[in-house]
């Protein structure tokens, strides 16, 4: 197929294209680098845009599906800056899911998240949960997940939302991996303190309703995410609409995840013991159970030691992420 990804030099997306280009397919990567990483992607893939430049790249371009990547994503940001999120995460999104419309593009697949959920009623969380999202952020992807099934419905496509838990890991070959600025998620957090790079990892709450008092989450590693896309893509077709969670379908505390780091490591973790942040739920963990009967999708790393091994590989060979030598 002939693919368009958007948002494709980020974390998740740098990890699908090279599952697919793996797979023989002719993959252009639309990315305006603000958070992406020109050195994750092959430079003759690459085309350095805007979402707003959709219509222009599709018009006449054969594209037979999208997978869309390009969003903003840090929650606390989208609470203070939410006109910064509605205008990429769903002004942006909409400008390229007309340009599918206007341009015949077959298949779209979505990134979604499990930040559409807000609190979950019940873990672990089905597709039926009700999705009541608790910030900004949440919220546009959930409004965007509408619109895709409403064009879907009246347009001849078809498209996939995947709602992602917590992307974890690498590629277990070290050479590409997770690089943000800022960075916000904890297993680079506990890695980066590990090494020195940063004084502590701080616990925001112990005294949750968890096992050890600390949050629960779902790690899933990042290839295993980019398998789901190709699945979707595999199955998808006219009037075709999907949506599944993706993780592993277990939970680990923010403490499993720090002795997790050291024993994979050797190195001491410093911590330190803070307040829980307004909006963190105890537990999310995904019910993946649909995405494994309907496309057959089973993770190659089902187990924390796994993910963050590859983690492990990955900052040690890039310490200072794409920006340094390694």
């Amino acid at each position: 197929m002939k693919i368009l990804v958007t948002g494709g030099a980020g974390y998740i997306g740098s990890h699908t294209v090279r599952l697919l280009i793996a797979r023989g397919h002719d993959i252009t990567v639309l990315d305006n680098l603000c958070y992406g990483h020109k050195a994750a992607v092959p430079a003759e893939r690459l085309v350095v845009a805007d979402l707003a430049h959709a219509d222009q790249l599709v018009e006449g371009a054969g594209f037979d599906a999208v997978i869309h990547f390009a969003a903003f994503a840090y929650v606390g940001e989208s609470v203070t800056d939410p006109a910064k999120y509605y205008a990429n995460n769903l002004l942006g999104s909409l400008t390229l899911l007309d340009a599918c419309r206007k341009h015949g593009v077959g298949k779209f697949v979505f990134s979604s998240t499990c930040a559409t959920y807000g609190v979950p009623t019940s873990v672990p969380i089905t597709e039926d949960e009700k999705q009541q999202p608790i910030n900004p952020y949440g919220n546009t992807k959930l409004a965007f997940e509408r619109a895709l099934v409403d064009y879907a419905t009246a347009y001849p496509f078809g498209c996939c939302t995947l709602r992602y838990f917590n992307a974890a890991g690498a590629s277990p070959d070290g050479t590409i991996g997770e690089d943000h600025d800022p960075e916000t998620h904890l297993i680079p957090l506990v890695f980066q303190a590990a090494m020195g790079k940063r004084p502590l990892v701080e616990i925001f709450g112990t005294d949750y309703p968890t096992s050890d008092g600390t949050c629960v989450r779902d790690y899933i590693h990042v290839d295993d995410l980019a398998e789901a896309h190709a699945l979707a893509l595999d199955r998808l077709g006219p009037g075709v609409q999907l949506r599944y969670n993706v993780g592993i379908g277990r939970g680990y505390s923010v403490r499993e995840v720090i002795r997790t780091a050291e024993a994979v490591s050797g190195l001491k973790v410093p911590v330190k013991e803070g307040h829980r942040r307004p909006g963190d739920p105890a537990e999310l963990v995904a019910n993946a159970d649909k995405i494994r009967r309907e496309l057959g999708w089973r993770p190659r790393y089902p187990e924390l030691r796994g993910i963050m091994e590859t983690a492990w590989n990955w900052h040690q060979t890039h310490p200072y992420g794409y920006g340094g030598p390694g």
